[in-house]
């Protein structure tokens, strides 16, 4: 039987640098403004010098792990006028480093930062606008994560992206993924972190241990068929994304029991949005990770002071301690999805009217065996859970099949288990 946790985990986790991240932060807000319609030009201001930077970022990662990493630019062209906040032709270019896997190299798990920032007027493209923690916060865990894991061998890949146009309507995540989508990426998923350095709250709550996962339901990409099952069978909280969300607060309670990782269900905060939405929107499993307590007189605000409060998003307000956790809270969910086999497919379940839930799977390439998960239908998390062996069927006897949540993983010989599948079919003999 395989160990419960793995070493490699706490490896990385000590290993994560607050100090690092302090200095990339620091690099970033000294941009001036990170607009995505600022300067292109400049070697020290605008996004075209933050943008140089990281990149040139990632290729110092990457000659110090002898060429480990594949950098290059992801760029779209979007027009004046295709959204409010396009005031004037634009190329939206992304940065992206690719740790190639061994086994599985068109399998991806991606972490994303966001390069851009604003102040108040979302089309004010001159003015100071720092971002330390919107988004200077996820950009530079985004580059530490690459650091820490660059050294590991992965069966899966691993991008390391910073995202443009993220305050302009999202425009980065909508380039990355449509290209994903015409090269047939097969995408695990997206861990989008946006705002992973503030802990007080504007309402004044202190906390340095929580964080939230924001995830949706259902894909909109569902079929009706889908949806229409869905009210017989259940699965209205159990989609890709939502799966995504358990697997990376099951991992954090497992290796980081000190952060204590909140699930919210809904697809960002309340009518606001975020890069891992343009993912969601072509089916593919994704969720945001970000502090859990916001301070809006330091988001999207012009640099100033009025009624002895200071308005802006500048350095002083990071803690590059919480920071740096919720930096380990990514590498050890990155690493765990790519050391994991790939998730099992084709789960159906039965044992309508039978004192026992029976499951059938597709067998997975380099499982070394499977794990059934259970849970109260009105539990958030997988509660329960039995190793089943190298097998691909099996009948949890005792347990019937109308008061639980069911799901299915795959785990290697090493302990490393792979996102949680719901069943997608119906064992009726």
């Amino acid at each position: 039987m395989f160990a419960q946790t793995n070493p490699k985990i706490y490896e990385i986790i000590d290993n994560v640098s607050s100090e690092r991240i302090e200095h990339d932060v620091r690099i970033l807000a000294n941009f001036g403004t990170r607009h995505t319609l600022s300067d292109t030009v400049s070697e020290t201001r605008g996004i075209g010098a933050a943008r140089r930077w990281i990149k040139a970022e990632f290729e110092r990662i990457s000659e110090s792990c002898d060429n480990c990493l594949e950098v290059s630019y992801q760029k779209n062209f979007v027009e004046k006028g295709a959204g409010d906040r396009i005031f004037e032709d634009v190329w939206v270019v992304n940065v992206v480093a690719v740790k190639r896997g061994t086994k599985y190299p068109n399998s991806y798990i991606i972490m994303s930062g966001d390069i851009d920032s604003r102040v108040s007027d979302p089309n004010d493209n001159t003015s100071d606008a720092p971002g330390a923690n919107d988004n200077a916060s996820g950009m530079a865990g985004t580059l530490e994560a690459a650091r820490v894991l660059k050294d590991y061998d992965f069966e899966h890949s691993i991008i390391f992206v910073g995202l443009s146009g993220e305050e302009q309507g999202l425009w980065g995540g909508k380039g990355l993924a449509a290209h994903a989508k015409e090269n047939n990426w097969n995408i695990i998923g997206i861990l989008n972190n946006d705002m992973i350095g503030n802990i007080k709250g504007v309402d004044g709550v202190i906390s340095n241990r929580d964080f939230r996962i924001f995830s949706e339901p259902t894909p909109p990409t569902e079929t009706e068929r889908q949806r229409r099952a869905r009210r017989f069978y259940g699965g209205e909280v159990d989609g890709i994304s939502r799966q995504l969300a358990r697997y990376v607060h099951n991992t954090t309670s497992t290796y980081m029991p000190e952060m204590n990782p909140i699930m919210v269900y809904r697809l960002d905060r309340f009518a606001r949005g975020g890069h891992h939405r343009p993912f969601n929107d072509l089916g593919y499993a994704g969720i945001r990770i970000m502090e859990a307590h916001e301070n809006y007189t330091q988001q999207h605000q012009d640099l100033r002071t009025e009624d002895g409060i200071e308005y802006g998003d500048v350095v002083k307000h990071v803690n590059f301690d919480y920071a740096a956790k919720l930096t380990a809270v990514n590498a050890i969910n990155l690493a765990s999805m790519a050391w994991a086999p790939p998730a099992p497919e084709n789960v159906k379940i039965g044992g309508m009217v039978e004192p026992s839930a029976r499951f059938t799977w597709d067998k997975v390439d380099g499982a070394a065996g499977y794990k059934i998960y259970w849970r109260e239908t009105t539990s958030p998390t997988w509660d329960h859970s039995r190793y089943v062996g190298d097998v691909t069927e099996y009948t949890l006897k005792g347990i019937v099949i109308d008061n639980f949540f069911f799901g299915v993983a795959a785990v290697d010989e090493e302990g490393n288990e792979s996102v949680v599948t719901f069943p997608s079919g119906v064992i009726r003999n």
